[in-house]
């Protein structure tokens, strides 16, 4: 598991990527990525080399999407393999986020 981020000089983007695992054991390091930064920033996160997610990590990306707005969170989830995107397909997120 490997988990960095990047903020831009404004502090208006963040992107957040993800290798490996994303459970439980991520939660402090992802968590620690955003927590100071603007809630109203566009954040993107790079799942391209995530083999794994489990509920814990969708409750992760739900505490991002509440931090950065809700209703009004910019949220961009990229990169996902077919395993994933079913996840999120059952889990509904293709309501909550944008998954490209």
């Amino acid at each position: 598991m490997a988990i960095s981020g990047n903020v831009n000089d404004d502090g208006n983007s963040v992107e957040i990527n993800i290798s490996g695992r994303f459970d439980f054991n991520s939660h402090h390091d992802f968590r620690n990525i955003y927590r100071n930064e603007k809630s109203d920033a566009a954040y993107t996160i790079d799942m391209s080399g995530t083999e794994y997610i489990d509920s814990s990590a969708l409750g992760m990306l739900l505490l991002l999407r509440e931090h950065a707005g809700n209703e009004s969170a910019n949220i961009t989830i990229n990169g996902c393999n077919d395993d994933i995107k079913k996840i999120f397909a059952i889990s509904n997120f293709e309501k909550l986020f944008k998954i490209t």
